[in-house]
C-alpha cells in the first residue's frame, strides 16, 4: 500500500491490552490506534484482537485483574483473535497509508511502545525506532510519551503523575474502558489538547 501524500506529521496514538508485562513471554491481546494531526484532524483508526504467541503464557496476576473487571473488558481483548503475522502486516500497511511522516504516541510509551516494537521486529521488517540511515521507516522519530508530555505541561511530579488525574474533557469525555480503541480515542483527544495548550503557552 503506498503512503498518502499528506506532508503534515500524523501521530499514531496507540493503546494495547496484554496478558502480562514481558513481551514474548506474555502476549499482546489487542492493539488499537487513532491517527490524528497536531490540530486534531482524525486521519484514521485501526483495531485488532491478536492470537496468543506460541509458547507464551498469561501472567497469573494480570489474568486475575481481568477476572476482577466487568466481563466485557476481557471479551473486548480476546473475542475473534486473528493470527499475529496477519494483524501486524495490516498494521504496517495502515500506518504507511497515513502520510509521509508518522510518529507513534502512547501513554506510557515505555510500556505500550516496548510491546509494539517487539511485535514489529518479530513479525515484520520494521521497528518502532530504526537507524538514522534507514530510508524505509514505519515511524519517524523514536515515539512520544503522552504521559511525559502531559506531566511537563501541567508541572506534575513525574514520580506520581497520572494522566487520569487530568480533567475528563481533555479526553473528549471518552470513557477509559480498557477496550483498546476506546482508550486510544481518549488518548488521541488528550494529545491534541496537550499540544494545543503547549502552543498557547509558547505564544503567550
Amino acid at each position: 500500500m503506498t503512503g498518502s501524500s499528506r506532508s503534515e506529521r500524523v501521530y499514531v496514538v496507540t493503546d494495547i491490552e496484554v496478558d502480562g508485562f514481558v513481551p514474548g513471554a506474555n502476549s499482546m491481546l489487542s492493539l488499537a490506534s487513532v491517527a490524528v494531526t497536531a490540530t486534531g484532524e482524525q486521519v484514521g483508526e485501526f483495531e485488532a484482537v491478536l492470537a496468543g504467541l506460541p509458547g507464551a503464557q498469561p501472567d497469573p496476576q494480570v489474568w486475575a485483574w481481568f477476572a476482577s473487571q466487568p466481563p466485557e473488558v476481557l471479551a473486548a481483548a480476546t473475542t475473534d483473535p486473528r493470527p499475529v503475522p496477519e494483524v501486524m502486516a495490516d498494521f504496517v500497511a495502515w500506518v504507511k497509508s497515513l502520510g509521509q511522516e508518522r510518529e507513534l504516541v502512547a501513554s506510557p510509551l515505555g510500556f505500550d511502545g516496548t510491546y509494539v516494537d517487539h511485535y514489529l521486529r518479530r513479525f515484520t521488517s520494521y521497528a518502532l525506532c530504526e537507524g538514522l540511515y534507514v530510508d524505509d521507516r514505519l515511524f519517524h522519530g523514536a515515539g512520544l510519551c503522552l504521559k511525559s508530555l502531559a506531566c511537563g505541561l501541567v508541572g506534575g511530579d513525574p514520580a506520581t503523575f497520572s494522566v487520569h488525574d487530568l480533567p475528563r474533557e481533555w479526553f473528549g469525555d471518552v470513557p477509559h474502558t480498557h477496550r483498546a480503541i476506546d482508550d486510544a480515542r481518549g488518548y488521541a483527544n488528550l494529545l491534541v489538547e496537550v499540544l494545543r495548550r503547549s502552543r498557547e503557552r509558547a505564544g503567550s
